[in-house]
């Protein structure tokens, strides 16, 4: 009878311990860490400085830009190949991903690379960089046939294979040459605005999926919202399974804008990408002002995945924005909460300044 019940002691303790180190694992308290509205990316002490910072306030994970406004923050030979610019030139030769590897590593913390602009190639003005006249045939167009632009972002069209093969490339470049942890797209990767998808090679493959029937004129038409989706739902499956064969080790995240309304403006279907098995993280972007309205967006994300998948989910949350804003402790500790009551073993706040002004460490444990 001893042997039996210290034997079921034993299986029990063991047990325990099996789900306490997965839970350990399962933790993750992250920051994106972007070139706009900071300084954190630009030398080496910045990048000192941020890191300590990071590990100070109990971070577990960086997300740092790697791809913005048309050009890389690292050295890339693969952009160099498409336009002649291999670097942002304000970075004047120094490499901030390799530099936030090897700190965030030394520190122990995880560091992934962010594609912050994904299909997108330029902000407010796209004269001002290569892509548009290197790669007319590339960009998107709308109904009108006017250049696809979205609150202020031109985006190219993201159905084409040529566009899909130039991130391909730009995302493996940096899994083969960096010891990152993992790579990211947000809301722009994969992602194209709802109402594009007119430009001729699109339009042209739908009518020969259709019989010959063009797309429909409403660009909200659920029948067009959701092959258009798919399409997008491809590439992000081929890409994962590209970084996998790569570097098995390296975490795919996606961090796209809340469902529905991703699909619905962005053409994300990420509950479809999370259940077909392409992501590792999913961080949706639950970025509220007021706590109400946090918690609302917070717990309709869990009716739209199977609670089997949930331990994958980790809430986006809006802690500062360029223009000042910054959130008070009391509805950011009320959020943190939450998240923890919601069953969710962490989230990633955007954006790092957050961080870097904090008085005393923005965790409590």
């Amino acid at each position: 009878m001893r042997r039996t019940i210290f034997l079921l002691l034993a299986v029990s303790l063991f047990h325990f311990a099996i789900q306490a180190q997965s839970t350990l694992n399962n933790k993750l308290r992250g920051t994106w860490i972007t070139n706009v509205a900071s300084d954190a990316m630009l030398n080496k002490k910045n990048v000192e400085e941020a890191v300590l910072n990071c590990k100070r306030n109990g971070l577990t994970d960086i997300f740092v830009v790697v791809w913005n406004n048309g050009l890389t923050t690292y050295p890339s030979k693969v952009v160099e190949k498409y336009i002649g610019i291999k670097q942002d030139p304000r970075y004047k030769k120094f490499d901030p991903i390799a530099s936030f590897v090897s700190e965030g590593h030394k520190h122990g913390l995880k560091v992934h690379a962010w594609f912050e602009f994904g299909f997108s190639y330029a902000y407010k003005d796209s004269s001002l960089n290569n892509w548009l006249s290197k790669y007319p045939n590339w960009v998107g167009r709308d109904q009108k046939q006017n250049l696809l632009k979205k609150n202020g972002f031109f985006w190219w069209n993201s159905m084409h294979p040529e566009v899909q093969d130039f991130m391909h490339q730009m995302v493996l470049e940096v899994v083969q040459n960096y010891k990152i942890d993992g790579v990211q797209g947000d809301d722009r990767l994969p992602a194209m605005p709802s109402e594009g998808g007119y430009d001729s090679y699109t339009a042209k493959v739908f009518a020969d999926e259709h019989n010959g029937v063009n797309p429909p004129v409403d660009a909200k038409n659920p029948l067009w919202l959701q092959w258009r989706a798919n399409k997008l739902n491809d590439f992000a499956k081929k890409l994962y399974a590209s970084v996998k064969k790569t570097n098995a080790s390296c975490m795919v995240s996606w961090a796209p804008s809340i469902f529905p309304w991703s699909l619905e403006q962005y053409l994300q279907d990420w509950p479809t990408w999370l259940k077909d098995g392409y992501a590792d993280l999913i961080i949706p972007q639950v970025y509220r002002y007021q706590y109400d309205n946090y918690a609302a967006t917070l717990k309709a994300v869990a009716k739209q995945v199977p609670a089997s998948l949930k331990n994958k989910i980790y809430p986006g949350i809006l802690t500062s924005l360029g223009d000042g804003y910054r959130v008070d402790s009391t509805f950011f500790e009320k959020m943190i909460a939450l998240n923890r009551q919601e069953g969710y073993h962490g989230e990633v706040l955007f954006y790092y300044e957050t961080i870097k002004d904090a008085k005393k460490s923005i965790y409590k444990n």
